[in-house]
């Protein structure tokens, strides 16, 4: 009796133990900017130095299907930190552009949005976002902060509220200069004829035109080119600073040793917060271009600049590892890696350096719904609670964070809209082998434009195409001439019926599925149409963030540490002691 007794408790022992083991632990989730999902030792590359991320892979589980809700930033990260399909929230454009070009932009993620930040906030969670935002910043004026990573549940942020351009360091050219040329050339040759016949046909008696309204005409026009040449030439000042806080503390930003400087703010706060229960977002600004490394990287790697960036990002993600042992928190920790989407094809220097990643078997890249553009690294370490060195190949989505570490921290999901993301941890312990999404919807921007279909009683995964981009040059992997892939008009060409494939036996996307090929293609898009006319119904109109007016700059929204007229300079970032760097 006694000896059943002390078993009964040596029990209730171990699951408490282990109870507590797998709740409230502290998370760290690093995530790169275009990256390549071949870019990774993990995923098959072998040119490329990154052991502290494989490290992740070899202590973790590695996700062999996990796909970006977007194949651009701004959505992108807006579903990750919300869970929810970004059309849901107002993140997808109906324009062309799809994410926020100025910090003087009135569009972000709205406040009724409910990130997984707020959530753990409210379950007593320091937490903190390192490095990239991109989720606006301003509405009305431009230190109401309504879009800030503060006011989504960051008690700290140290970094860049909009992005890394080519246009923030000097010398790596412009993303603008050839879109603005073609937008502004014809309306500015049209604007100017227009005045010129005005004026001669006023001299000549044909046409009766006050001078006054000819004067007006030549003084907005002259008003509108003085604004757009003066934000052009100062476009670095004004959206390339680092900010702490609500405070910028660098403008433009310096890109001398960003990484280590990044990284030491993220070392610290692990280490600020060794007691309490912490979520710590690393966003890293590598491998966006304008592309950088440290003097201890630059020229070590096999593949230029772009390797040099992807391995001195791996440094920093040992450094992070690096002190969970430090503090004895490997165990209490879930750390997560992925890219927000695949890598930039496109991308190449003006020298005509390959500055965009690689994306292994897998067809396009950024911008597209293609494997290449939205199947990214998904890599999750938790030592004792989930299985080292395990694969798994089902489909699983970015989204899935959020309901993830919510429950983990034992917080309430949202009972008031649709999680469009599934708790992971099921999966990764190994209790069920089946990943929770049956489908998929990929959009891009604004539209649905392929969905992917796993059946519960089929290895196959099915994924239809309604359009496709327009690669140009037609027989290239791309949208070379336009730097990004578009979404409507004359950029994409629809099919009917849609395109299908069966990315089990064809993950590169090769070869569309036919009547004659498949025997059930018919019944699948029957399957997949009803599929999406559930989830339209599902979706309810909300403003659209990235409107044109949402996206245009306004001046009034401008932050600056000086002054305009002081072209916005300042620099009270200290880098202090550095994390001692060592490559290779």
């Amino acid at each position: 009796m006694r000896l059943l007794l002390f078993l009964i408790i040596c029990q209730c022992a171990i699951n408490s133990v282990n109870t507590h083991h797998v709740s409230n632990p502290n998370v760290i989730l690093l995530m790169a900017d275009d990256l390549g999902i071949g870019d990774l030792g993990c995923y098959g590359n072998r040119t490329l130095r990154t052991p502290n991320i494989d490290r992740l892979a070899e202590e973790g589980v590695t996700l062999t299907q996990h796909i970006a809700a977007s194949p651009l930033c701004t959505p992108s990260r807006a579903a990750f930190l919300t869970g929810r399909y970004p059309i849901r929230s107002g993140m997808a454009a109906f324009s062309r552009v799809g994410v926020f070009l100025f910090s003087a932009s009135s569009g972000g993620l709205p406040s009724e949005e409910i990130t997984f930040s707020e959530l753990l906030k409210q379950r007593g969670y320091a937490t903190a976002l390192i490095g990239k935002w991109h989720l606006g910043m301003n509405c009305e004026s431009s230190n109401d902060f309504c879009h800030h990573p503060l006011s989504h549940g960051f008690d700290y942020f140290y970094g860049l509220t909009v992005t890394n351009f080519r246009d923030c360091k000097p010398g790596q050219g412009s993303v603008f200069l050839k879109g603005v040329q073609k937008s502004l050339v014809i309306p500015i040759q049209i604007a100017g004829i227009t005045l010129i016949s005005l004026a001669v046909a006023q001299y000549i008696g044909l046409l009766k035109v006050p001078f006054q309204a000819l004067g007006y005409c030549l003084l907005i026009t002259a008003i509108s080119l003085a604004v757009l040449i003066f934000f052009f030439y100062h476009f670095r000042h004004l959206n390339c600073f680092l900010m702490r806080d609500h405070q910028i503390i660098q403008q433009p930003l310096s890109y001398e040793n960003l990484t280590q400087r990044l990284t030491k703010e993220a070392v610290q706060f692990i280490g600020r917060n060794t007691n309490t229960p912490f979520l710590l977002v690393l966003s890293y600004l590598h491998v966006h271009t304008a592309l950088y490394a440290s003097k201890n990287f630059r020229g070590k790697s096999k593949h230029g600049l772009y390797g040099d960036a992807v391995e001195e990002m791996d440094w920093s993600v040992g450094q992070v590892l690096d002190v969970l042992e430090k503090y004895n928190l490997s165990d209490n920790t879930l750390v997560y890696f992925t890219s927000d989407q695949g890598a930039h094809v496109e991308e190449i220097s003006s020298s005509g350096e390959v500055h965009g990643g690689y994306n292994g078997i897998y067809k396009g890249g950024k911008s597209m719904n293609w494997e290449g553009g939205i199947r990214v690294p998904g890599l999750l370490r938790w030592p004792g609670v989930i299985q080292a060195g395990t694969y798994i190949d089902e489909p699983t989505s970015n989204m899935d964070i959020f309901p993830t570490i919510v429950k983990l921290a034992e917080a309430q999901l949202p009972s008031d809209r649709i999680i469009d993301g599934c708790d992971l941890m099921p999966l990764l312990q190994g209790k069920v082998t089946r990943s929770k999404h049956e489908f998929l919807f990929h959009y891009c921007n604004a539209y649905l434009n392929a969905v992917r279909w796993h059946p519960g009683n089929s290895e196959s995964v099915w994924k239809v195409f309604f359009f496709t981009p327009n690669f140009s040059p037609e027989d290239s992997n791309g949208c070379y001439d336009s730097h990004v892939c578009f979404c409507h008009g004359g950029f994409i060409t629809w099919h009917d019926p849609p395109l299908l494939f069966d990315l089990s036996r064809d993950p590169e996307e090769k070869v569309p599925l036919t009547p004659e090929t498949e025997s059930r293609f018919y019944e699948i898009l029957r399957v997949i149409h009803l599929a999406v006319d559930n989830h339209t119904r599902s979706l309810h109109a909300v403003p659209d963030q990235l409107s044109w007016n949402n996206l245009l700059w306004k001046p009034w929204l401008q932050p600056c540490c000086s002054s305009l007229f002081q072209s916005c300079y300042c620099d009270y970032d200290t880098e202090g002691s550095l994390p001692e760097v060592h490559s290779g």
